[in-house]
């Protein structure tokens, strides 16, 4: 797998991510969806880069130029609920990509800190031999993205596999470098040492779902 950590470079992106992080501005629930989405517009340029291009003729009004743009045939898909904003920054940049969605939530089965993750919905275009992005803007533990991967292969082997995250977790990365295709790449806007006793990311931000769209039950 190649990892593009992204917050190692000095950029504009670190200041989306401290708001992101920050536990007053988090509150504003508007701000918060808007950060994760500008990150996941970064994030798409930078990708941007590794994809295949073809050179098109373009016509002017007062001629012709040739210009270089990807061809890669892309299926972004978001892990609900989280994902949604890190969906539209991405769709925001690749506005002519098919568009896939799959849930996966923590199961604790006997109300501990024990967990498995459960997909329950999905919903792709076929993956044969297109380019998958595949957004999750937590990476804990990597068991989340293992499970919707092998869900989706249903639908066909994509060509290429692109992983898109906000923050992660060092064990996280290192989990999802063993199950994924090994020319895999990872564009991550932070990664962070640890995760706690309850498998959430620390420092992190918290829960980007419930602060995305409100508490859940």
């Amino acid at each position: 797998m190649v990892i593009h950590n992204l917050g190692l470079k000095k950029s504009i992106l670190n200041q989306f991510v401290l708001e992101l992080r920050d536990i007053a501005i988090q509150k504003d629930t508007m701000r918060f969806r808007k950060n994760i989405e500008r990150i996941g517009e970064i994030l798409s340029y930078e990708l941007s880069t590794r994809l295949d291009y073809e050179t098109k003729t373009v016509q002017t009004p007062l001629g012709t130029k040739e210009i270089s743009v990807p061809k890669n045939a892309l299926v972004l898909c978001s892990i609900l609920r989280a994902g949604l904003p890190l969906h539209q920054g991405l769709l925001n940049y690749f506005d002519a990509a098919e568009n896939g969605f799959i849930s996966a939530y923590r199961d604790h089965k006997d109300n501990d800190d024990d967990f498995e993750i459960v997909v329950k919905y999905l919903a792709s275009p076929s993956l044969k031999n297109k380019t998958l992005i595949l957004a999750d803007p937590m990476l804990a533990t990597g068991k989340t993205l293992e499970n919707t991967f092998t869900a989706m292969k249903r639908h066909g082997i994509p060509e290429q596999v692109h992983i898109v995250s906000v923050i992660g977790s060092e064990q996280g990365v290192s989990y999802i470098k063993n199950v994924f295709p090994k020319n895999t790449h990872l564009w991550i806007a932070a990664v962070d040492q640890k995760l706690n006793d309850k498998s959430y990311i620390i420092p992190g931000l918290g829960d980007a779902g419930d602060l995305s769209f409100g508490v859940k039950l």
